[in-house]
């Protein structure tokens, strides 16, 4: 049976109408895998004796400190990038299928996820040099077991935690603000979690602890997922009270306020949209690693402008970069009717705009780390505004990607968001403004490179309507293969 459902993704695989894209995709993925690898697998060789050289104690017990946070890191991006395993579940449930066979090999694929086998480049080499220096093997061993169970447990606790956004969030926030105290001295989780993986190596049975909380969720995860294959049940569509909001005060733009009112919707009522609002949020904090002073190799002014750019466009590559993928669900309809792409566009643009107005403002608490690093944000505002709105808006010509408006997975990103045009796009939003300003810092000085980046903002910006013809014309072009993509599910 297990090969029959194997045969049945193939032929999907090689069926399906973004069949070279996925190919691509696959290969870029294989590329990501390999680097991460090979980050992995030097951590694993290196961590022991780089900690060791620091004189930061015994390098097992410092692994076991911040332990906790690993794992949670790990939780978290599982929860926010790997897929549910569910396999065009519906279909099958009109076939002779048992419901535990789909559910054993859905749950099973998740086993040989990247997302658990590349921390055994880290954990087998780590564990490789304990033993070389002389640790008790049958620690070693246990401490190891019990850790490739815990990353286990991560994988099933995912698949339970899926669409529990109430549970996982506040969760994730304390987490993070324990974080933050124990960076600042306030108070350290650590001292309570530490022992706990401490206790794995000290008394090697222990391990047998994590090894039954992972059959525990494992066992668990199977009941709840096959409680929910029901078309009536987990798989149905969720629905809710309809609530009426007019947003009249917008009428006064004609048929541009009709778009800005469906966009605000859009993003109130659907997940998805909400979780790209919440991670356009984060990116205002992402300046900390720049400005803070905390990492010495972005002490660069060069990166202060690369933060810029990220602080005050979280919105902007996040939202804007699936336009207009957010109207997947009704774009066919909205194409039959007599409508301007030159407003629908404008409707988009300027709800960037207002975005990251917002999110300059709001990053005004970078004064406290100098001027000049709160400039960097103005300028970087500045050039969002100017050159990358045009450019996602653009991209998303080309990025023929459906958007289930019910779930957050893929926040980050689709398959068939990566091609070669979207790749070229890339280099203006990220490496032009840091060349403009790396040429302006070394000609002159550091106010010349902000100076530079801003005027090549607004002069995107004089030539707006120049290139809104032109993106109108690519929209236009491409408007058949985009409605051709949206029938696609797979």
């Amino acid at each position: 049976m297990f090969k029959h459902f194997i045969r049945l993704q193939w032929k999907a695989f090689f069926r399906s109408a973004s069949f070279a894209t996925n190919i691509w995709f696959k290969i870029l993925m294989a590329l990501g895998a390999l680097y991460f690898i090979l980050v992995f697998l030097s951590l694993g060789i290196g961590a022991f004796f780089i900690i060791e050289d620091a004189g930061l104690g015994d390098p097992l017990r410092v692994v076991n400190r911040y332990m906790i946070y690993y794992l949670v890191f790990d939780l978290y991006l599982r929860y926010m990038l790997q897929k549910m395993p569910v396999m065009n579940i519906k279909p099958l449930l009109y076939l002779p299928f048992k419901k535990a066979q789909v559910v054993q090999y859905s749950l099973g694929k998740t086993v040989l996820s990247f997302f658990n086998i590349m921390h055994a480049f880290f954990f087998i080499p780590f564990s490789v040099v304990l033993l070389y220096k002389g640790y008790d093997p049958v620690s070693v061993v246990g401490w190891h077991l019990a850790m490739f169970a815990l990353f286990y447990s991560n994988n099933f606790l995912n698949i339970t935690m899926n669409n529990q956004d109430r549970i996982f969030y506040p969760i994730i926030i304390i987490l993070a603000f324990l974080g933050i105290s124990q960076y600042y001295g306030w108070f350290d989780i650590t001292l309570y979690t530490a022992p706990i993986f401490d206790l794995f190596f000290d008394i090697p049975l222990t391990a047998l602890l994590a090894w039954g909380l992972l059959v525990a969720i494992t066992w668990y995860s199977f009941r709840y997922f096959k409680q929910h294959m029901f078309l009536d049940g987990g798989l149905a569509s969720k629905t809710a009270e309809g609530k009426t909001e007019d947003y009249v005060w917008l009428n006064r733009f004609g048929n541009l306020g009709t778009f800005l009112k469906n966009d605000i919707k859009l993003i109130r009522r659907n997940k998805r949209s909400k979780t790209t609002v919440l991670m356009s949020v984060l990116f205002l904090f992402y300046g900390l690693l720049f400005f803070s002073g905390g990492l010495e190799v972005y002490e660069s002014p060069v990166w202060q402008i690369f933060a810029g750019i990220f602080v005050s466009g979280g919105f902007l590559f996040s939202f804007g970069q699936f336009v207009p993928s957010w109207d997947s669900a009704y774009y066919p309809l909205m194409m039959s009717q007599n409508i301007q792409y030159r407003e629908y566009l404008s409707s988009k643009w300027y709800l960037i705009v207002i975005a990251t107005a917002l999110s300059t403002l709001v990053s005004v608490f970078y004064l406290y780390f100098g001027w000049k690093a709160y400039l960097a944000v103005v300028v970087g505002a500045i050039y969002n505004i100017g050159v990358n709105s045009y450019l996602v808006l653009w991209g998303g010509a080309y990025i023929k990607t459906p958007i289930d408006l019910t779930s957050n997975k893929k926040a980050f990103g689709d398959s068939q968001s990566f091609n070669a045009k979207t790749l070229l796009l890339t280099i203006p939003k990220l490496m032009l403004p840091l060349l403009v300003y790396w040429l302006g810092d070394f000609l002159w000085d550091q106010t010349t490179g902000f100076i530079l980046v801003a005027l090549a903002g607004v002069i995107g910006y004089a030539f707006k309507n120049k290139v809104f013809s032109l993106i109108e014309k690519i929209y236009k072009k491409e408007k058949y293969k985009t409605l051709l993509a949206y029938k696609q599910k797979a």
